[in-house]
């Protein structure tokens, strides 16, 4: 799709944006501009580096830092040396980081330096702790080297800068040798599920499945050769990495990533480097659209917004549109078991399409929406979604059981999402089904009330769960930001849900917060909020 050439893997696609794309600027952070043909220059020379740091085929790298362009040099060129990438979540605490790495087997670890107050190698060193093992980490035999992404590391690391140098007995040839044997049936990544709920696990991605999904994105989303793409969503996630860096490689759009979400730095980057692309959570958009001093930045280069999320109101799509003029907005709908991407919205659709829906199954892919039971459910009918099709991961990393509990024998996927689909196709998620509730008998589907309430002209974020009830056995419990300055109070919003919702819906509780508990991909952490109804409970 959109291209004259194949590429099966990832270094190929990378040395084919070098030559094709060669003098379009490829990434911008701060002061440093990097052409195409040097991003490619720089990700040989990592690969090399690899290689000489005895990285084989297979093995698994991974790497613990923000968005940047090292981030994207050292992934790229691990994968590039036929390693398997194993992206960290950076709100991961250390134990955290420690327990995905061992049981991913890294041997190489790309990480940050201090990031947001924390240093990332002090948190790692106290959860490793001692052990077999003759790396910098013995308590993880299987880590060999750990290099840090930044000018000075502690005795036993090595810098980028060293590493990098590492590389240079390693010739050009050499490394695209080994790039060459890479083939597109191999794993390109493992991605770690957020984690939410339970403990993450390990989905294994192939080259030919990103490459493949991510042409599709780009495709569908419109993506082109001259864009400026603003990468916020974080790049250990895959709407970071894959539809950010992977998609901007097929197209030669510019990158600009951007390590901390923050309000300000959006608007000034989007201003200063005339930003077009903007892909993120609805609460991104949705705080820039509310900044006091939006109208003091010059947004319009911006043409493009990709959103998802269960909720995203009508009036986000409309204000996206009507106040700063972007001409498309569409929503998606992924798993990072299924690549990232099972549906998505087509340019066109009309507003109420992509507010209330994540629109269709992308192309080699199908969706069906089921019972209970395993029956196939017709328009309409809420029931948890399946996805077959090429993106569908190869499994869980060295977890048979867990894979056998989500993929059947057919292909199809568990995704553990509610979902709805209408007679065009369109899949509405309404919820995930360790979420959903019952009251008094009636499956209440937080997602679904979440996007009733998020109707409320002054309520600008919204989360439900359900809390025990002695009469009904669950209700819902509203945990809400309120528009800054509005005088809504608990009473005001159950009374205007009773006109707008069925009863079993309306929360019986509101508890107004400054803010939601999320994680780095945007997602409500709904455990917090329920640790926090049980403890209110058990101090009554």
């Amino acid at each position: 799709m959109g291209r004259d050439v194949e590429w099966e893997t990832i270094p190929e696609l990378v040395r084919w944006a070098a030559v094709r794309f060669a003098d379009t600027e490829a990434v911008v952070e701060g002061r440093t501009r990097v052409t195409y043909a040097e991003l490619g220059a720089r990700v040989e020379r990592a690969a090399a580096a690899c290689l000489a740091n005895g990285v084989e085929p297979g093995d698994r790298v991974a790497i613990w830092a923000p968005n940047s362009l090292d981030w994207m040099v050292a992934a790229l060129g691990a994968v590039s040396a036929g390693a398997v990438l194993v992206p960290l979540n950076t709100r991961f605490k250390g134990g955290e980081a420690a327990d995905v790495l061992r049981r991913s087997g890294a041997r190489l670890l790309f990480v940050t330096g201090t990031f947001l107050g924390t240093s990332y190698v002090a948190s790692l060193r106290r959860a490793a702790g001692e052990g077999p093992g003759e790396g910098p980490l013995p308590g993880l035999p299987a880590l060999r080297e750990v290099v840090v992404l930044s000018q000075d590391a502690p005795v036993g690391f090595r810098t980028w800068k060293d590493f990098l140098a590492g590389g240079e007995g390693v010739g050009a040839a050499e490394a695209r040798s080994r790039a060459e044997t890479v083939a597109g049936h191999w794993p390109s990544d493992i991605v770690f599920t957020s984690g939410t709920t339970g403990r993450p696990k390990g989905a294994v991605i192939t080259h030919g499945q990103t490459l493949r999904a991510y042409d599709i994105w780009s495709e569908l989303a419109g993506l082109r050769r001259g864009d400026r793409y603003l990468v916020v969503n974080p790049f250990f996630h895959t709407f970071g990495y894959k539809a950010g860096v992977i998609a901007c490689l097929t197209r030669g759009a510019t990158m600009i990533p951007q390590p901390v979400f923050n309000v300000e730095t959006v608007l000034a980057n989007v201003a200063s480097e005339r930003v077009s692309v903007l892909p993120g959570p609805p609460t991104l958009h949705q705080s820039l659209l509310d900044h006091p001093s939006r109208d003091a930045y010059d947004l319009s280069a911006l043409r493009l917004v990709v959103t998802g999320a269960a909720v995203v109101p009508l009036r986000l799509v409309e204000r996206l549109r009507g106040e700063l003029g972007v001409s498309t907005v569409l929503t998606a709908y992924g798993l990072s078991e299924a690549s990232g991407i099972v549906t998505m919205c087509r340019r066109g659709d009309e507003p109420t399409v992509i507010a209330s829906t994540s629109g269709r199954a992308i192309p080699g892919t199908q969706v069906r929406v089921v019972s209970a039971e395993g029956a196939v459910l017709g328009p309409g009918v809420p029931g948890e979604v399946l996805v077959r099709g090429f993106n569908v991961m190869r499994g869980y990393y060295e977890d048979e059981g867990a894979t056998a509990e989500v993929l059947d024998e057919d292909g199809w996927l568990r995704t553990g999402d509610v979902g709805v689909l209408d007679a065009e196709g369109n899949l509405r998620i309404t919820d995930r089904i360790k979420d959903m509730f019952i009251v008094g008998g009636f499956n209440a589907y937080p997602a679904e009330i979440e996007q009733l309430l998020g109707l409320h002209p002054d309520v600008t974020d919204v989360a439900v769960i359900g809390v025990p009830d002695a009469r009904l056995g669950e209700v819902g419990k509203a945990f809400v930001v309120r528009r800054p300055g509005a005088p809504l109070t608990a009473d005001d919003l159950i009374a205007w849900s009773r006109r707008e919702m069925a009863n079993y819906k309306v929360p019986r509780a509101v508890e107004f917060v400054r803010e939601l508990p999320r994680n780095a991909s945007g997602k409500v952490v709904k455990g917090e909020l329920r640790e926090g109804a049980r403890v209110a409970v058990r101090k009554l």
